[in-house]
């Protein structure tokens, strides 16, 4: 794609780098076969394509967002499905990270888009605040309907309304700064990331994930000071927040680096994973946080990703059990892991099945499902549909995100990869499980294998 960047506007680092991204679209439109929104809604400007030809319109002039440029940019889930599909090798992601920071810093939104931006940007980073405000939404949730008829952004509470779990979950002992010993020899040492939304709706998935790699030799800190990785303020286009709660995480993880070491960094949450793997991107031109960013990002490992280069034990216990795997958009486009969490599954005697249209994302995507509900909905209902097809006993996946979506349209229970690794090897059925029955049908089952 030909450029009009002049050299002035080319000395600003952020769009000398996307002007090299617009450079490399050639546009063949292989992306808008893959894009959700583009097969929802036929516009398109609501594909990776019309986008990008957006933001270049956009950029070049140096002009001020307009609506109309807001309004399908708003609309793009970053699922990066398109950079997956891309031949020419875009990255989408970069560009339109830039972009909503442009929107963020040039266009005045209504006040009631921008309340609940800032409602939810100072909410969900926050644990404590975050469970606050679940237990607002449970007093709220007889009211669902009343609330959802409120003019401007009715629907967005409603939306929010909905997806707060049944209870508020109690704190976990693992939710703390501390070191998880290995129960035999040392063979590594490991951070895990705490994070924010999930140690409030599921922690344990981080419990489950230190009892797996304690009982595989590896130790685990969860360092003092760390947090959310600012994903959710940063594709808000809020680059300082973002990088703020960014900066955080990487002073404790370089502090435990320079200390007593580590062999990776691990993440239980894919949309927080591909976030930190681009740390060394977001902080290429801070003479502070450089090199420390780099070193971070190439440390940061999925659970899985991490666990599929162990010699994971034998299963201890017995299982029929089929499981439909969802990847998550930033676990197979974002980080381009498609390939060990199943194997890892099969090989803890899980027969594993995948999703038909397994590369169209569930309509999650951070944010998404509060700030566009009704998009959301129909994907999630596509996602659901695709599932059920498949006929499983369960649902896994690696991100909170899209378990707490999927989960809301459909009683297939649903369980983090994580947690049938940690079961399969010694660890305690997960919670899920439990509660959808599932104990006598194995118990049943290790009988007859005895």
């Amino acid at each position: 794609m030909q450029t009009n960047f002049t050299p002035d506007q080319l000395k600003d680092p952020a769009m000398a780098s996307s002007e090299k991204i617009l450079r490399t679209c050639v546009h063949c439109g292989f992306c808008t076969a893959t894009c959700p929104t583009y097969l929802l809604l036929g516009d398109e400007l609501d594909s990776p394509r019309g986008r990008i030809y957006l933001i270049k319109d956009m950029l070049e002039g140096g002009r001020p967002a307009t609506p109309e440029v807001v309004k399908h940019i708003d609309r793009c889930l970053s699922c990066l499905s398109c950079m997956t599909t891309c031949p020419s090798g875009v990255h989408y992601m970069h560009l339109v990270d830039h972009a909503r920071s442009y929107i963020e810093a040039t266009y005045t939104r209504p006040w009631h888009d921008r309340l609940l931006r800032t409602v939810l940007a100072s909410i969900l980073p926050y644990p404590n605040r975050f469970r606050l405000a679940i237990g607002a939404a449970l007093l709220a949730k007889p009211f669902r309907s009343l609330i959802g008829a409120l003019p401007l952004f009715g629907n967005r509470l409603k939306a929010m309304i909905d997806l707060a779990p049944a209870r508020v979950p109690a704190r976990s002992p693992f939710d703390r700064p501390g070191v998880f010993r290995t129960q035999g020899e040392r063979r590594a040492r490991v951070a895990i990331l705490s994070g924010c939304a999930q140690p409030v709706l599921k922690p344990g998935f981080n419990e489950a994930a230190v009892r797996l790699l304690n009982r595989h030799g590896v130790e685990v800190v969860q360092p003092k000071g760390e947090g959310c990785c600012g994903a959710l303020v940063h594709h808000m286009g809020r680059d300082e927040e973002g990088h703020a709660f960014a900066k955080r995480n990487i002073d404790a993880w370089i502090a435990e680096m320079d200390g007593e070491g580590l062999d990776a960094i691990i993440i239980t949450a894919s949309g927080c994973g591909t976030t930190i793997k681009d740390y060394g991107f977001m902080f290429r031109d801070d003479p502070d946080y450089a090199d420390k960013a780099a070193r971070v990002s190439n440390l940061a490992k999925d659970v899985t990703e991490y666990v599929a280069g162990l010699t994971l034990m034998e299963p201890v216990r017995a299982t029929d059990l089929v499981v439909a795997y969802h990847s998550a958009c930033s676990m197979q486009h974002g980080q381009q892991i498609r390939t060990e969490p199943k194997t890892l599954l099969k090989r803890a005697g899980f027969t594993v099945k995948d999703v038909p249209e397994g590369h169209i994302c569930c309509g999650s995507a951070g944010t998404y499902n509060l700030l566009q509900p009704e998009i959301a909905a129909q994907l999630r209902a596509r996602k659901v549909a695709n599932i059920e097809r498949t006929q499983p006993d369960l649902i896994a996946t690696g991100n909170i995100g899209c378990m707490t979506q999927i989960g809301q349209g459909t009683g297939i229970p649903i369980v983090h990869t994580v947690e049938l690794l940690d079961w399969a090897t010694g660890g305690p059925l997960p919670e899920a499980l439990e509660a959808a029955g599932f104990e006598k049908r194995l118990d049943s089952l290790a009988i007859a294998a005895e």
